[in-house]
């Protein structure tokens, strides 16, 4: 299971039951600016946004590039707003999600006399009666109960921040009233509906690309990485398993899975052979590459886009975060769940909003003809499983993230804060030391620059 430390709660959670597939994504460039409640966040430029990017988000959202600009530049900015409040708030905090093609951030909270705070942050406040710990822990519960007995019929799972509930979807009531009896939790904070959902396996270094698996099969890359001076990509782990070799999109011999999770997690990284060296770039598909710039995750409601070698870009919107699926192999958790297409092949692309990657596709239902409910594996915790780091356009020394909390000799202080946004070459202080940001990401609790030199480099 990943590092607790690498759970953005600021988002909603959720479960389903799916089969796996390839997607991708792309984004662009951005710069750091102020933000309310001593955040920053990356300013978005004309110039920095994909072609293909604005063309897939005016014909799956309805966005010209002008309010493509203006909707990503807000969702960085409430991105950074909803994790300094989440710190602020503590165990009053009940989720944030953004509306609207401003991002307009709403952030609740069980406590009533904390709605000033979180109106002075910039955000709309709502007062309701469950926080976001205690509906996880609902969640979780059912989760549990998944691992000892897949559920039938009950294809998704999660925490809804808007309704302030927990939702469980299932093909017939007493399908899900039975699961959730199984699994222990009292009814009084669950939600069951109707769903004719049916997720299905899509399986079939640059992001989008398509890539095979000998003797057969064909997925998507995720994004570029290294491991010290080994380049390579992460993908989805139900493509392939340790040992499975592959053949690049021109065909020729590209590398080997080194390590794969699935069921339980879906991610996998492939080693490359020197003749393939790691780029921080999305394939736009004819309409020019994107660069990455970052991993800092969104929010619920954010745009997301992505790029897969089945379909090309398409996009919609975040609808939960911390996901369970259960697919005939097992169940997995801790992915996203959004309303972007996908179909077989586009398995273990990239998902990307703006410029900042956000994962790899997992699996999903429907198509991108009528269209479907897509999930993806979040980034953060593949990195940290394999000590990976992702190719971004502001460089940097490969380096290998934490899998533990900060050892008890790091000594607190400084400029440094969790909750703060940080854009790649913004320098900290910490522990008497400065240090230079090598990827742009949202600080979490344990991400101190002497304990991550994946995220900071001491200068």
């Amino acid at each position: 299971m990943e590092n607790t430390t690498l759970r953005r709660r600021v988002l909603a959670t959720a479960t389903a039951t799916v089969a796996v597939g390839a997607l991708a994504l792309a984004g662009m460039n951005g710069v750091a600016s102020a933000g309310p409640a001593g955040t920053t966040a990356p300013a978005v430029s004309a110039d920095s946004l994909s072609p293909g990017l604005l063309a897939a988000m005016e014909r799956d959202l309805g966005l010209d590039a002008e309010a493509a600009k203006t909707r990503i530049a807000g969702e960085y900015r409430a991105a950074a707003v909803a994790a300094g409040l989440e710190k602020s708030l503590g165990a009053s905090f009940a989720g944030a999600r953004v509306s609207g093609d401003k991002a307009d951030l709403t952030v609740s909270t069980t406590d009533a006399t904390e709605a000033a705070l979180i109106t002075k942050a910039g955000a709309r406040a709502e007062v309701v009666g469950h926080s976001l710990d205690r509906l996880e822990s609902v969640k979780a519960a059912l989760d549990k109960a998944a691992l000892s007995k897949a559920p039938k019929n009950v294809p998704v799972w999660y925490v809804d921040v808007e309704a302030n509930r927990v939702v469980v979807n299932a093909a017939s009531t007493s399908a899900a009233e039975a699961f959730v009896k199984a699994a222990g939790v009292g009814g009084r904070l669950v939600t069951v509906a109707r769903s004719t959902e049916q997720p299905r396996a899509l399986a079939d270094i640059r992001g989008g690309d398509a890539y095979y698996m000998n003797p057969s099969g064909r997925c998507s890359v995720g994004f570029a990485v290294t491991r010290g001076t080994q380049h390579g990509f992460v993908t989805a782990g139900h493509c392939g398993r340790v040992g499975t070799t592959t053949n690049g999109v021109n065909q020729q011999a590209q590398g080997s899975f080194q390590g794969s999770t699935f069921p339980g997690r879906d991610y996998a990284w492939v080693a490359t052979n020197t003749n393939w060296v790691a780029r921080p770039l999305v394939n736009g598909y004819g309409r020019g590459d994107v660069t990455v710039t970052g991993s800092t995750p969104s929010v619920v409601g954010a745009s997301v886009c992505r790029s897969g070698s089945t379909t090309g870009w398409h996009c919609g919107t975040i609808q939960q975060l911390n996901t369970s699926v259960t697919y005939p192999e097992g169940t997995i958790s801790g992915v996203t769940r959004t309303s972007v297409c996908a179909e077989p092949g586009d398995s273990g692309g990239s998902y990307i909003s703006g410029s900042q990657a956000q994962g790899v596709t997992s699996g999903g239902s429907g198509n991108c003809s009528s269209g479907g409910t897509t999930y993806f594996q979040p980034l953060l915790p593949a990195l940290q499983a394999y000590g990976l780091t992702l190719a971004t356009s502001g460089g940097g020394d490969p380096t290998t993230p934490p899998t533990t909390t900060p050892p008890p000799t790091d000594q607190p202080g400084g400029t440094w804060a969790a909750g703060t946004t940080y854009a790649v070459g913004a320098t900290v202080t910490y522990g008497g030391a400065t240090y230079r940001c090598l990827q742009g990401h949202t600080a979490q609790a344990g991400w101190t620059p002497a304990a991550v030199p994946a995220l900071w480099q001491r200068v």
